[in-house]
């Protein structure tokens, strides 16, 4: 038998029907669906007389648009609100499970799946949402779908997909001082530019992504996107059973024993081949920054932005620079920033604030920022008030708000001003993603804790 990746292992038993020439037939385990994207969806079905195949296949939460603050009172704005009512009214009607606002397993979708042990290795997992992709970090098939395809998988539990081409990118060695997995998927992205998988389902592989804890994993596999590719994973191992025995839904009993030893065979044979691979040293990455419109804008903390010479696309380059305000060839240390956002399906999870507070401790937030610290759900703000963060983060001058998308894509009312800079660990840094006129600098929780409390940006290095 031919040598498979692990990809072609999770890929091909999905494949209900194979389409000469055409896309494959393929079977989705779980559909996660949220406020947004899913009322037309569900209008579809209506219009059609057709029903959910498999409820208990879908999870549905509440988090694109919700406010970060005063989730117990009315939520003001009338679109938010609908899509809210909506999503309740349509669980219900289809037996669908539904953590809305307010639930005490309400959180970001990306952030819940994995923390209830809905997300488990070996899985095809979509949703209306391009960061399905961070599902990945358990060896499971994760990517975003669009609403006409939300409404096939409610309707038929597949969906129509052409198999993507194959990449790896290895990288060995031990990460430096200050360094974060969102670091290192930063790095890479820089190398290969935003669109350099595109076409691609990525593994990663190599000592970085094994001695990285399973968040640091759901960090590298959420940004995927941000370089193209339709998504990226790492082979399940240890962490990844020990990060899911005893969660709500893990299987248990024999069952747990059966469910590990196959997860034990989802990895790529020595020999097999893929399209496309790249090879990076750990003892090359430092903390990262991005300075333009895109995620593969970024560079190292200490590095200058490069000049037009040195990149590809000399108008839109200078386009970009003249959006973000900055020059070619400027160092990036010591730029002044005005909002630091600590957070969403990238950034949100205990980790990142452990992180984050380990800087501020015993430090001030600087006069000049506006920080939002959002959790990915209520466990993690759960976590950050029993681990004592809160007590740490409060003395430093912070307020924690409530879980939520939040200013990732600011679809609620955590909207960046126009022209002022943003210290971001979200994963997108488009012309307006954070509000209109925003600008967006995609850093690691370390990164935003140094500009927090310098109120610029700084090498996190020098606090650590």
């Amino acid at each position: 038998m031919s040598k498979q990746t692990l990809f072609d292992k999770v890929w091909d038993a999905h494949v209900v029907r194979k389409i000469e020439d055409g896309p494959d037939v393929f079977f989705i385990d779980r559909h996660f669906i949220h406020e947004v994207t899913s009322p037309v969806a569900f209008n579809g079905l209506e219009s059609r007389g057709a029903d959910v195949l498999f409820p208990e296949r879908t999870f549905a939460t509440a988090d694109h648009n919700t406010p970060t603050i005063n989730q117990h009172l009315p939520v003001a704005d009338p679109l938010s609100a609908n899509q809210l009512h909506a999503l309740e009214t349509n669980t219900a009607k289809y037996g669908i499970s539904h953590w809305g606002l307010g639930h005490a397993k309400n959180g970001i979708v990306h952030v819940i799946g994995p923390e209830n042990g809905i997300t488990q290795p070996g899985m095809t997992i979509v949703c209306g949402d391009s960061h399905t992709s961070t599902h990945g970090a358990f060896g499971a098939i994760a990517f975003g779908i669009g609403t006409s395809e939300v409404e096939m998988v409610l309707a038929s539990q597949c969906i129509m997909q052409p198999k993507p081409k194959k990449m790896r990118i290895t990288i060995n060695g031990k990460l430096g001082k200050g360094v974060l997995p969102k670091d290192v998927v930063l790095y890479i992205i820089s190398q290969i530019s935003a669109s350099g998988a595109t076409g691609y389902f990525v593994e990663y592989a190599g000592e970085v992504f094994e001695d990285m804890s399973m968040e640091g994993r759901m960090t590298v596999c959420n940004m995927s996107i941000e370089m193209g590719a339709r998504g990226g994973m790492i082979a399940p191992d240890e962490k990844t059973f020990a990060y899911l025995k005893g969660r709500d839904q893990s299987p248990k009993g024999e069952a747990w024993d059966k469910a590990v030893e196959y997860w034990k065979t989802l990895k790529t044979d020595e020999d097999a081949e893929f399209d496309l691979e790249y090879t990076y040293d750990a003892a090359d990455i430092e903390p990262q920054i991005t300075y333009g419109t895109n995620p593969g804008m970024g560079t190292g903390i200490s590095q200058s932005i490069p000049s037009a010479a040195e990149v590809e696309g000399g108008a839109s380059y200078a386009k970009s620079l003249s959006y973000m305000g900055f020059a070619e060839e400027e160092s990036m240390l010591g730029k002044p920033i005005d909002f630091v956002f600590l957070g969403s399906c990238t950034n949100g999870r205990i980790e990142d604030f452990r992180a984050f507070a380990s800087i501020v401790k015993g430090r001030k937030k600087a006069d000049n920022v506006t920080a939002w610290l959002v959790p990915g759900s209520h466990v993690v703000e759960s976590q950050i008030k029993d681990e004592g963060i809160l007590d740490v983060l409060t003395e430093a001058g912070f307020e924690l708000r409530q879980p939520g998308c939040s200013a990732c894509l600011a679809m609620n009312d955590d909207k960046v001003p126009a022209g002022k800079y943003a210290v971001s660990t979200s994963n997108r840094n488009f012309e307006g993603r954070q509000g209109p006129g925003a600008r967006t600098l995609l850093a690691s929780p370390f990164v935003a804790a140094a500009a927090a409390v310098t109120g610029v940006v700084s090498d996190p290095r020098q606090f650590l």
